[in-house]
């Protein structure tokens, strides 16, 4: 079995070991990453996304964070601290060194799909991992107060803080879709909509010319809800739903997705919302979608192929 998997963030790359795990091979599955939050931090460019997604199927993340590498250290960016340098974002050194290759590579014109495909193939990584575009794409935060912020300023310096107005995407009008993206979601059995924020990491994705038209095409669609019991497990989700007007709930994000799935997962809490997400044309079931550690990451996996 071929699969497709669209992520971000911390729930994707859970998702994305599960299925890995779950797959009797795990070269069949391909990932596709969101890259809006891509920045210029230090001198050097980070993909956090892309990274936290290698890290995960590398099996060197710091699964206490959900970002980073376990065991890292900070020497650097605490040493800029003491020169008086903003330090809010925290990158581990061996992160750095991670992202530091990605920007000599990326200055000598190489494509950052290929680069991607360098760090996994160094970290062991079975699965393909592609980034969604290799055309700069950058999510911008509009406040209710105002402001625009980069999406690692709102996420990471201001803590998520800020009330959303609007989410834009800078560059998304020219960019086209890495190569690789569409042909993966043509060729795959399924495609897995990840429990990863519907705003800021699947929508980048989305936006892309020619992916909402390719997942339109493909009879298995299935996505997770990052939304459970009214709460999003981690991150912004619940509170951009809010903000952004609509329904603080796993149906309120299946409402998003009505065009392009056909299978809509709630978790076991939200199982009175699969009868009123059916009324929208999808099939909804109610799983157990917490993903404590593996084992649980494994067992939805599984669950979802069996769909």
């Amino acid at each position: 079995m071929k699969v497709t998997a669209l992520a971000g963030g911390v729930g994707g790359a859970k998702l994305l070991v599960g299925l890995h795990r779950a797959l009797s091979d795990p070269s069949d599955l391909t990932a596709v990453v969101n890259t809006g939050d891509d920045a210029s931090i230090y001198g050097v460019h980070v993909s956090p996304d892309v990274d936290i997604v290698t890290y995960w199927l590398a099996g060197v993340a710091d699964s206490q964070r959900g970002w980073g590498l376990r065991g890292d250290t900070f020497n650097l960016v605490d040493s800029l601290a003491v020169l008086g340098a903003e330090t809010w974002f925290r990158l581990g050194d061996r992160d750095f060194a991670t992202c530091l290759y990605r920007t000599q590579r990326l200055a000598e014109g190489v494509p950052l799909s290929i680069v991607t495909e360098e760090v996994a193939r160094a970290l062991g990584v079975a699965s393909r991992v592609i980034p969604m575009t290799d055309d700069r794409v950058r999510t911008r935060i509009l406040t209710k107060d105002d402001r625009a912020l980069e999406f690692q300023q709102y996420f990471v310096r201001e803590r998520c803080e800020p009330e959303v107005a609007r989410i834009t995407f800078e560059g998304i009008e020219s960019a086209t879709a890495a190569p690789g993206v569409i042909e993966a979601i043509d060729s795959a059995d399924v495609v897995v909509l990840c429990p990863s924020n519907p705003f800021v990491s699947l929508a980048p994705i989305l936006g892309l010319g020619g992916v909402t038209q390719a997942l339109r095409g493909r009879a298995r669609v299935v996505a997770v809800s990052p939304i459970v019991g009214g709460s999003a497990l981690k991150g912004p989700a619940d509170r951009m739903l809010a903000s952004l007007g609509h329904d603080v709930s796993a149906s309120g994000v299946a409402s998003l997705y009505s065009d392009i799935v056909d299978t809509f997962v709630v978790d076991e809490i939200d199982a009175e919302h699969a009868a009123r997400i059916g009324f929208t044309g999808m099939q909804a079931l109610a799983l157990d979608t917490v993903m404590k550690d593996h084992d649980a990451s494994e067992r939805l996996a599984k669950a979802l192929l069996d769909l």
